[in-house]
Protein backbone atom coordinates (compact mmCIF):
# COMPACT_ATOMS: atom_id res chain seq x y z
CA UNK A 1 0.00 0.00 0.00
CA UNK A 2 0.41 3.57 -0.23
CA UNK A 3 -0.41 6.54 0.71
CA UNK A 4 -1.23 10.26 -1.58
CA UNK A 5 0.66 8.15 -4.98
CA UNK A 6 0.64 5.21 -5.85
CA UNK A 7 1.15 3.08 -9.18
CA UNK A 8 -2.86 4.05 -9.47
CA UNK A 9 -2.93 7.40 -9.36
CA UNK A 10 -4.37 9.62 -12.76
CA UNK A 11 -1.22 12.72 -12.43
CA UNK A 12 -1.28 15.61 -14.65
CA UNK A 13 1.65 18.32 -15.07
CA UNK A 14 0.44 21.63 -15.11
CA UNK A 15 3.03 23.75 -16.66
CA UNK A 16 3.86 20.45 -18.99
CA UNK A 17 5.23 22.59 -21.72
CA UNK A 18 7.85 24.52 -19.74
CA UNK A 19 11.07 23.70 -19.09
CA UNK A 20 11.16 22.50 -16.04
CA UNK A 21 7.66 20.78 -16.69
CA UNK A 22 8.47 19.08 -19.77
CA UNK A 23 11.95 17.56 -17.92
CA UNK A 24 10.64 16.04 -15.25
CA UNK A 25 7.72 14.67 -16.98
CA UNK A 26 10.02 12.68 -18.97
CA UNK A 27 11.64 11.51 -15.51
CA UNK A 28 8.22 10.59 -14.44
CA UNK A 29 7.35 8.89 -17.25
CA UNK A 30 10.55 6.93 -17.40
CA UNK A 31 10.46 5.68 -13.91
CA UNK A 32 6.19 4.26 -14.72
CA UNK A 33 4.66 7.36 -13.29
CA UNK A 34 0.89 7.37 -14.69
CA UNK A 35 0.96 10.89 -15.99
CA UNK A 36 -1.98 11.01 -17.90
CA UNK A 37 -2.00 14.45 -19.22
CA UNK A 38 -0.89 18.27 -18.85
CA UNK A 39 -2.03 21.65 -18.58
CA UNK A 40 -0.80 24.90 -20.76
CA UNK A 41 -3.43 27.39 -21.59
CA UNK A 42 -4.23 28.54 -25.06
CA UNK A 43 -1.65 24.96 -26.48
CA UNK A 44 -4.59 22.18 -26.01
CA UNK A 45 -4.39 20.04 -28.24
CA UNK A 46 -0.40 19.67 -28.38
CA UNK A 47 1.43 16.74 -27.02
CA UNK A 48 4.65 16.65 -24.68
CA UNK A 49 6.24 13.29 -24.70
CA UNK A 50 3.67 11.85 -26.43
CA UNK A 51 1.33 12.74 -23.31
CA UNK A 52 -1.96 15.14 -24.64
CA UNK A 53 -1.81 18.89 -23.57
CA UNK A 54 -4.97 20.73 -22.01
CA UNK A 55 -5.93 24.32 -21.73
CA UNK A 56 -7.68 23.14 -17.96
CA UNK A 57 -7.44 20.76 -15.01
CA UNK A 58 -11.29 20.32 -15.44
CA UNK A 59 -10.75 19.46 -18.46
CA UNK A 60 -8.60 16.69 -17.90
CA UNK A 61 -10.55 15.56 -14.72
CA UNK A 62 -13.09 15.16 -17.12
CA UNK A 63 -11.62 13.28 -20.08
CA UNK A 64 -8.82 11.81 -18.10
CA UNK A 65 -10.03 11.23 -14.62
CA UNK A 66 -7.45 13.26 -12.97
CA UNK A 67 -6.77 12.96 -9.40
CA UNK A 68 -2.91 14.18 -8.68
CA UNK A 69 -1.45 17.37 -10.14
CA UNK A 70 1.89 18.45 -10.08
CA UNK A 71 2.29 22.04 -10.51
CA UNK A 72 5.50 23.43 -12.47
CA UNK A 73 4.89 27.01 -12.76
CA UNK A 74 6.72 30.16 -12.00
CA UNK A 75 5.45 30.90 -8.43
CA UNK A 76 3.37 33.78 -8.85
CA UNK A 77 1.20 31.88 -10.95
CA UNK A 78 0.95 28.85 -8.48
CA UNK A 79 -1.98 30.15 -6.25
CA UNK A 80 -4.26 30.34 -8.92
CA UNK A 81 -3.15 26.75 -10.81
CA UNK A 82 -3.83 24.97 -7.32
CA UNK A 83 -7.06 26.88 -6.82
CA UNK A 84 -8.03 25.70 -9.81
CA UNK A 85 -7.15 21.83 -9.31
CA UNK A 86 -8.62 21.64 -6.31
CA UNK A 87 -11.95 23.15 -7.72
CA UNK A 88 -11.95 21.00 -10.29
CA UNK A 89 -11.64 17.81 -7.95
CA UNK A 90 -8.23 17.05 -7.74
CA UNK A 91 -7.40 14.88 -4.22
CA UNK A 92 -3.53 15.87 -3.95
CA UNK A 93 -1.22 18.50 -5.24
CA UNK A 94 2.12 18.77 -5.30
CA UNK A 95 4.08 22.67 -5.23
CA UNK A 96 7.15 22.35 -6.72
CA UNK A 97 8.35 26.11 -7.10
CA UNK A 98 9.35 28.09 -4.31
CA UNK A 99 8.81 31.00 -2.64
CA UNK A 100 5.33 30.75 -2.80
CA UNK A 101 3.35 34.38 -1.87
CA UNK A 102 2.76 33.86 1.54
CA UNK A 103 -1.26 35.24 1.26
CA UNK A 104 -1.80 32.62 -2.00
CA UNK A 105 -1.02 30.23 0.39
CA UNK A 106 -3.23 30.93 3.36
CA UNK A 107 -5.96 31.19 0.60
CA UNK A 108 -4.86 27.58 -1.19
CA UNK A 109 -5.04 25.96 2.26
CA UNK A 110 -8.31 27.35 2.75
CA UNK A 111 -9.46 26.05 -0.52
CA UNK A 112 -8.41 22.66 0.06
CA UNK A 113 -9.92 22.17 3.83
CA UNK A 114 -13.14 23.11 2.69
CA UNK A 115 -12.96 21.03 -0.51
CA UNK A 116 -11.12 17.74 1.22
CA UNK A 117 -8.14 18.37 -1.03
CA UNK A 118 -4.14 17.75 0.13
CA UNK A 119 -1.55 20.32 -1.18
CA UNK A 120 2.24 19.34 -0.74
CA UNK A 121 4.69 22.33 -0.44
CA UNK A 122 5.67 24.67 -1.46
CA UNK A 123 9.00 24.42 -2.15
CA UNK A 124 8.66 20.54 -2.28
CA UNK A 125 10.47 17.36 -3.49
CA UNK A 126 7.25 15.95 -4.42
CA UNK A 127 6.20 12.46 -3.81
CA UNK A 128 7.69 9.02 -4.77
CA UNK A 129 6.20 5.81 -3.53
CA UNK A 130 8.79 2.99 -4.60
CA UNK A 131 8.38 0.91 -7.39
CA UNK A 132 5.25 2.50 -7.90
CA UNK A 133 5.39 6.11 -9.23
CA UNK A 134 7.45 9.25 -8.41
CA UNK A 135 5.70 13.23 -8.89
CA UNK A 136 8.08 15.74 -8.90
CA UNK A 137 11.75 16.01 -8.97
CA UNK A 138 12.66 13.29 -6.55
CA UNK A 139 16.09 11.05 -7.75
CA UNK A 140 14.53 7.95 -8.08
CA UNK A 141 18.44 6.05 -7.08
CA UNK A 142 18.01 6.28 -3.13
CA UNK A 143 14.40 4.80 -2.87
CA UNK A 144 13.24 1.00 -2.81
CA UNK A 145 10.02 -0.47 -1.28
CA UNK A 146 10.11 -1.42 2.07
CA UNK A 147 8.21 -0.84 5.21
CA UNK A 148 8.76 2.88 6.55
CA UNK A 149 7.67 6.44 6.01
CA UNK A 150 9.34 9.31 5.35
CA UNK A 151 8.07 12.82 5.49
CA UNK A 152 10.24 15.65 5.52
CA UNK A 153 10.54 19.69 4.83
CA UNK A 154 14.19 18.88 3.12
CA UNK A 155 14.21 17.61 -0.02
CA UNK A 156 17.96 16.83 0.22
CA UNK A 157 17.12 15.43 3.86
CA UNK A 158 14.31 13.29 2.33
CA UNK A 159 17.42 11.63 -0.18
CA UNK A 160 19.80 10.34 2.81
CA UNK A 161 16.93 9.40 5.02
CA UNK A 162 15.39 6.86 2.09
CA UNK A 163 19.29 6.04 1.05
CA UNK A 164 20.06 4.82 4.77
CA UNK A 165 16.59 2.92 4.80
CA UNK A 166 17.58 1.19 1.48
CA UNK A 167 20.79 -0.01 2.59
CA UNK A 168 19.82 -1.14 5.98
CA UNK A 169 16.66 -3.10 3.89
CA UNK A 170 14.32 -1.60 5.37
CA UNK A 171 13.05 0.45 2.38
CA UNK A 172 10.16 2.92 2.40
CA UNK A 173 6.29 2.53 1.48
CA UNK A 174 5.90 6.21 0.65
CA UNK A 175 8.19 9.06 0.78
CA UNK A 176 6.73 12.42 1.25
CA UNK A 177 7.99 16.39 0.78
CA UNK A 178 6.44 18.67 3.11
CA UNK A 179 8.17 21.37 1.59
CA UNK A 180 10.41 24.41 2.65
CA UNK A 181 8.70 27.56 2.81
CA UNK A 182 6.78 29.35 5.57
CA UNK A 183 3.22 28.45 4.82
CA UNK A 184 2.83 25.03 3.65
CA UNK A 185 -0.29 23.33 2.07
CA UNK A 186 0.02 20.32 4.79
CA UNK A 187 1.67 20.29 7.69
CA UNK A 188 3.55 16.78 9.62
CA UNK A 189 0.31 16.14 11.82
CA UNK A 190 -2.00 15.52 8.18
CA UNK A 191 1.03 13.40 6.98
CA UNK A 192 1.19 11.09 9.77
CA UNK A 193 -2.23 10.33 10.42
CA UNK A 194 -2.02 9.42 6.91
CA UNK A 195 0.77 6.68 7.49
CA UNK A 196 -0.62 5.88 10.78
CA UNK A 197 -3.56 4.57 8.80
CA UNK A 198 -1.59 2.62 5.93
CA UNK A 199 -1.32 -0.69 6.87
CA UNK A 200 2.18 -1.37 4.82
CA UNK A 201 4.51 1.52 7.02
CA UNK A 202 5.53 -0.14 9.97
CA UNK A 203 7.10 2.90 11.37
CA UNK A 204 7.62 6.83 10.40
CA UNK A 205 10.86 9.15 9.86
CA UNK A 206 10.13 12.53 9.77
CA UNK A 207 13.10 15.11 9.45
CA UNK A 208 12.10 18.88 10.63
CA UNK A 209 14.24 21.79 10.59
CA UNK A 210 14.74 25.34 12.74
CA UNK A 211 11.93 27.82 12.16
CA UNK A 212 8.39 27.84 11.93
CA UNK A 213 5.95 25.75 14.62
CA UNK A 214 5.15 22.82 12.23
CA UNK A 215 7.20 20.02 14.53
CA UNK A 216 6.02 21.48 17.53
CA UNK A 217 2.14 21.76 16.19
CA UNK A 218 2.66 17.90 15.54
CA UNK A 219 2.52 16.53 19.02
CA UNK A 220 -0.90 15.69 19.19
CA UNK A 221 -0.60 13.71 16.60
CA UNK A 222 2.45 11.70 17.61
CA UNK A 223 1.01 11.08 20.75
CA UNK A 224 -1.74 9.81 18.79
CA UNK A 225 0.18 7.59 16.51
CA UNK A 226 -0.26 3.80 16.56
CA UNK A 227 3.43 3.44 14.96
CA UNK A 228 6.84 4.46 16.32
CA UNK A 229 8.23 7.67 14.98
CA UNK A 230 11.37 8.46 14.81
CA UNK A 231 12.83 12.04 14.06
CA UNK A 232 15.35 14.72 12.82
CA UNK A 233 15.73 18.22 13.48
CA UNK A 234 18.62 19.88 10.73
CA UNK A 235 19.55 23.37 11.65
CA UNK A 236 20.71 22.45 15.41
CA UNK A 237 23.70 24.79 14.90
CA UNK A 238 22.63 27.51 12.65
CA UNK A 239 22.86 30.77 14.48
CA UNK A 240 19.37 32.72 15.26
CA UNK A 241 18.63 35.33 12.53
CA UNK A 242 19.85 33.91 9.73
CA UNK A 243 18.18 32.45 7.12
CA UNK A 244 19.38 28.71 6.10
CA UNK A 245 18.45 27.46 2.62
CA UNK A 246 14.77 27.19 2.79
CA UNK A 247 12.51 30.18 3.07
CA UNK A 248 11.13 28.81 6.11
CA UNK A 249 14.22 27.68 8.24
CA UNK A 250 15.02 30.83 10.45
CA UNK A 251 15.20 31.14 13.58
CA UNK A 252 13.14 34.17 14.79
CA UNK A 253 13.43 35.06 18.77
CA UNK A 254 12.72 32.04 20.67
CA UNK A 255 10.28 30.65 17.72
CA UNK A 256 11.58 27.90 15.77
CA UNK A 257 14.40 27.01 17.69
CA UNK A 258 15.52 23.30 16.64
CA UNK A 259 16.20 22.55 20.84
CA UNK A 260 12.81 23.45 21.41
CA UNK A 261 11.33 20.73 18.46
CA UNK A 262 13.53 18.33 19.37
CA UNK A 263 12.12 18.52 23.11
CA UNK A 264 8.73 19.16 22.12
CA UNK A 265 8.86 16.12 20.07
CA UNK A 266 10.75 13.47 22.45
CA UNK A 267 7.77 14.68 25.43
CA UNK A 268 5.14 13.20 22.38
CA UNK A 269 7.31 9.57 22.62
CA UNK A 270 8.74 10.49 19.63
CA UNK A 271 12.50 9.30 18.91
CA UNK A 272 15.03 11.26 18.76
CA UNK A 273 18.15 10.19 15.55
CA UNK A 274 20.99 12.53 16.01
CA UNK A 275 22.69 11.12 12.82
CA UNK A 276 21.06 9.19 9.79
CA UNK A 277 22.94 5.76 10.96
CA UNK A 278 20.48 6.11 14.39
CA UNK A 279 17.31 5.43 12.33
CA UNK A 280 18.04 1.62 11.62
CA UNK A 281 19.34 1.37 15.20
CA UNK A 282 16.59 2.74 16.54
CA UNK A 283 14.41 0.69 13.53
CA UNK A 284 15.96 -2.26 14.96
CA UNK A 285 15.55 -1.60 18.88
CA UNK A 286 11.81 -1.17 17.97
CA UNK A 287 11.84 -4.69 16.93
CA UNK A 288 10.53 -3.64 13.28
Amino acid sequence: MAILLSGQSKVIVQGITGTGGSFHTKRMLDYGTNVVAGTSPGKGGQSIHGIPVRDTVAECVEEFGADFSVIFLPAAFVGEAAIESIYAGIKTVAVVPEHIPIADMMVVRKAAAERGAIVIGGNTAGIITPGEANAGIIPEIAFESGRIGTVSRSGSLTYYVADTLTRSRYGETTCVGLGGDPVLGSTFDEILQEFDRDDATKAVVMVGEIGGVYEERSVPAVKAMTKPVIFMIGGVFAPPGKRMGHAGAIVEGNVGTAQSKIEALKSAGAHHAKTFMDIPEILSKLGI
